[in-house]
């Protein structure tokens, strides 16, 4: 395609050199005519060269706890964000983080294991899954030791509340209250406390600096990154024996998301050029609570502290649902009956489009106590006093359950030769950006925070490993970065017809009316006509800011519009070809989970502007004999013999 080709008159020519890193180069080349930006038709890029021994994209809870772990195994780190480190999404996140920490009831990590299985709905990897869960006590206590200010009991423990999908005995022992939290803003609360020990440690930032592209080796093997810094235009190649992307998902793919509008699936796209697979983007969860007309989260730690959903008949539905769970089935079982009640005429308001949240019943003090982050966005953004009138609420686009395939130490792995988990050199992923898979079709409530902490770690650690501090690194290639280079130049001077907005809209419009909460044939077959039709009118998008300089938002949000786009069109084209019902991808023509054809992962591919399909086997086994492999099994959430709740399944 023409953005990886670069003139034939690219070149490098040396300058002086920068204190801290390895000499400065310009490369002067000349542009397409059509696209030059001055009258001699040449663009004029620096190029500063870095050299650490492991960089880390993304400042995120998996970003920092990854930085955090190499540079106290005493690696020479950089971490890269385009955001100042407190911005990143994880500062939204408000229920908790899962550990089987038993403050408030007996409990064990294996009863956390099973319910992370079988809310993925056995399409979770069980070796990673244990790994998880077996490490959430120790994570949850390493944070308390950070500083990280959890709520606490009368005596003095951490507070852990109600959680969807968790359970106690495997699933027969009732409701488990495993859910760690500092009141309603967890993730707030987490990020500062990661951020307060990475400043404590070695690790450079690099703030505010987009990561454009991988730098790959002829044999495979990542060497680094190439990134933008939005401040004054230079590009930098950080070289680095071990990568390690913590970007985050790609929720603004969705017209209505709980995601901030920095989530746009930066690393996955990265990896996706560089020619490896994206697993499991089929699988998107939609969150039960988003706030009507806004999107904006409210906790399912608020139906964990009590909170009722009901309809316009003042039915408390979800125990015709989930007789057991109620309001604290799995979010996608939620998500799902919300959207029947919807469909059958019980919504409520003008247009009976959306659902209540009752919160009013509960005592106002509990509100204020374990509440308050929530009870204040409902005021702002739909105007509502929770301890009076219940919040209006709809299924908004919420998680990325796919991502980067990893293994349980987040090291990338694709298939190779007869090798469905051969492990890409030097690169790892964790966080939502990556798919461990620990979370398979459905992720549960308060198992995200927990992933980004466990497998930042591991990432760390897992370097520690198989590197040593200083190790000597082979020279970056000649062209390294150059066709990076070639395909910014070409999209900062594109001129087309269509602005980033115009694109983004209809990208985002598809998305949610062809890949949403119900899905079928037809939707979906339309969805992968119309989302191609979107990638290709990005050839025809225009630029009208071509500096280089602070702040250039149109050339960062049409970068971030591609890398929208192609996990797009990953997600849909998987979509498409999965002909089951399973976790979050709920097809209405095919309503049943089928473990014969579909017990596998999906892995897309990115080929020329086109979408590639392949799959690998899902690891039923686990890591030791401490506990046995669950096989697959219906998911009893609801009531059997139901056709409509059947769906569900």
């Amino acid at each position: 395609m023409w953005r990886r080709c670069l003139p034939r008159n690219f070149r490098f020519s040396r300058k002086a050199s920068s204190i801290g890193s390895e000499p400065i180069r310009q490369s002067p080349w000349t542009a397409p005519r059509s696209f030059s930006t001055d009258s001699v038709g040449r663009s004029s890029y620096t190029i500063v060269d870095h050299t650490y021994d492991a960089v880390v994209i993304g400042a995120g809870g998996a970003g920092l706890r990854a930085a955090i772990g190499l540079s106290e195994h005493g690696f020479n780190t950089a971490c890269i964000t385009k955001l100042f480190p407190t911005r990143s999404h994880t500062v939204a996140a408000q229920g908790g983080i899962n550990a089987a920490l038993g403050n408030m009831s007996e409990d064990d990590w294996r009863w956390h294991m099973y319910d992370t299985v079988k809310g993925s709905d056995w399409l979770g990897d069980q070796d990673s899954i244990q790994y998880m869960c077996r490490e959430a006590p120790k994570a949850v206590i390493e944070l308390e030791n950070y500083g990280l200010p959890f709520s606490r009991t009368e005596d003095g423990k951490i507070y852990q509340r109600a959680f969807g999908g968790q359970s106690l005995d495997f699933g027969k022992g009732g409701q488990a209250y495993r859910c760690a939290c500092a009141a309603d803003r967890t993730g707030h609360a987490l990020l500062h406390t990661l951020y307060g020990q990475a400043m404590k440690h070695n690790t450079q930032f690099f703030v505010e600096y987009f990561a454009l592209d991988l730098l790959m080796d002829s044999k495979g093997t990542c060497q680094g990154v190439i990134a933008l810094n939005m401040e004054d235009g230079t590009l930098h190649r950080f070289r680095a024996a071990n990568t390690i992307l913590a970007t985050g998902g790609y929720g603004r793919a969705y017209f209505s998301a709980t995601s901030a509008h920095t989530c746009t699936g930066d690393g996955n796209a990265m990896v996706a050029r560089a020619g490896l697979p994206l697993e499991d983007l089929e699988f998107v969860q939609f969150h039960p609570t988003g706030i009507y007309g806004a999107g904006c989260l409210i906790t399912e730690g608020s139906r964990g502290e009590g909170g009722i959903l009901r309809n316009s008949e003042g039915e408390r539905f979800m125990e015709r649902y989930a007789p057991t769970a109620k309001d604290l089935a799995s979010r996608d079982v939620v998500s799902r009956s919300m959207t029947m009640e919807i469909r059958e005429g019980r919504g409520v308001g003008p247009l009976k489009d959306h659902i209540y949240l009752h919160l009013n019943h509960l005592p106002p003090d509990v509100l204020k106590e374990r509440l308050p982050g929530i009870s204040e966005t409902a005021a702002i953004f739909s105007g509502v006093d929770v301890t009076k009138e219940p919040i209006p609420v709809l299924p908004t686009v919420h998680y990325n359950m796919g991502g980067i395939p990893t293994n349980y130490h987040g090291e990338v792995v694709h298939i190779k030769g007869d090798d469905p988990d051969a492990v890409v050199p030097g690169l790892m992923a964790a966080g939502e950006a990556a798919c461990a898979s620990v979370h398979g079709a459905n992720r549960l409530g308060a198992n995200s925070l927990l992933d980004i902490v466990v497998f930042g770690r591991a990432c760390a650690n897992r370097v520690a490993e198989i590197c040593k501090p200083g190790e000597k690194q082979k020279p970056l290639e000649k062209d390294a970065g150059e066709k990076t280079i070639a395909w910014l130049d070409k999209l900062r001077n594109s001129d087309g017809s269509l602005p980033t907005s115009k694109i983004r809209l209809n990208m985002q419009r598809v998305m949610q009316n062809n890949a949403a909460v119900f899905r079928t044939q037809e939707t979906l077959e339309e969805g992968c006509q119309l989302i191609d039709k979107a990638w290709e009118s990005f050839h025809d998008v225009k630029i009208h800011d071509r500096s280089l300089i602070w702040l250039n938002s149109d050339l960062i949000e049409t970068i971030e519009l591609e890398n929208l786009l192609i996990n797009a069109c990953i997600t849909m084209h998987s979509a498409e070809a999965r002909k089951e019902s399973r976790g979050a991808h709920a097809r209405e023509d095919f309503t049943k989970r089928d473990d014969e054809k579909w017990l596998k992962h999906t892995l897309g591919y990115w080929e020329n502007g086109k979408v590639k399909l392949t799959y690998r086997p899902v690891h039923m086994n686990t890591l030791d004999d401490e506990v046995e492999s669950f096989p697959p099994k219906a998911r009893a959430y609801m009531i059997d013999g139901d056709r409509k709740l059947q769906m569900l399944t």
